[in-house]
């Protein structure tokens, strides 16, 4: 059994979907208690080495390749370590159909993205929201209702699926909310940047905490 696996999207992938990707796998790490010696997966590392990895993988791609291979943005990796994620080993990539034929959940910055990945692979909107979007639906969910919860990789991704699932039925066929979006923080300040990082903590927090309880 893979890992349960989450792609985040959005432009250019060197600011809002590297923030989602990496501070969505510190919060796992936070669920499952990996010892602060054990080093996060980055920089090519197996995921074998890393047990939260084992559980939930999370990526992320851009809907343009003009910065294909480059780092985070400064002021996104600063985010990220101060949130205590780590931002080494990240390479920025362009979206292709089989980032999102091995995707479980697709997360994007916004609405118009959303259109992008359904339009390259139909197969996946059940299983495609705004970031926002999917933390308001999450609000609703019966945690009664899902899997048993443990952190064993098959019963992480029963649950992981089951969320997905119990998400869609609660969007109803609805549009997202324009609130839903995530603003582009690219050349702006600190304080953009932060606001933002914020916004993701308050969708992949509650999010893995449904995961791992």
């Amino acid at each position: 059994m893979h890992p349960f696996t989450v792609l985040h999207v959005c432009m250019g992938n060197i600011c809002r979907s590297p923030m989602a990707e990496r501070l969505l796998a510190r919060s796992v790490r936070d669920r499952v208690a990996v010892p602060a010696d054990v080093p996060a997966v980055a920089g090519g590392r197996s995921i074998a080495d890393d047990p939260a990895a084992r559980l939930v993988r999370s990526v992320s791609a851009g809907t343009g390749g003009w910065h294909e291979g480059e780092g985070m943005n400064p002021p996104a990796a600063r985010q990220v370590r101060a949130r205590g994620g780590v931002d080494t080993g990240f390479a920025a990539r362009k979206l292709r159909g089989e980032h999102l034929d091995e995707a479980d959940l697709v997360l994007t910055a916004t609405a118009d993205q959303v259109d992008y990945v359904v339009a390259l692979r139909p197969d996946v909107a059940d299983r495609t929201f705004v970031l926002g979007e999917f933390g308001r639906l999450l609000a609703g969910l019966d945690p009664a209702a899902l899997p048993p919860a443990a952190a064993e990789p098959d019963a992480v991704y029963a649950r992981g699926v089951a969320i997905v699932e119990a998400a869609h039925a609660r969007r109803g066929g609805r549009a997202p909310l324009p609130g839903d979006d995530l603003d582009d923080p690219w050349g702006r300040g600190d304080q953009t940047f932060a606001r933002i990082g914020d916004e993701i903590e308050d969708a992949v927090v509650p999010f893995t905490r449904l995961l791992l309880p």
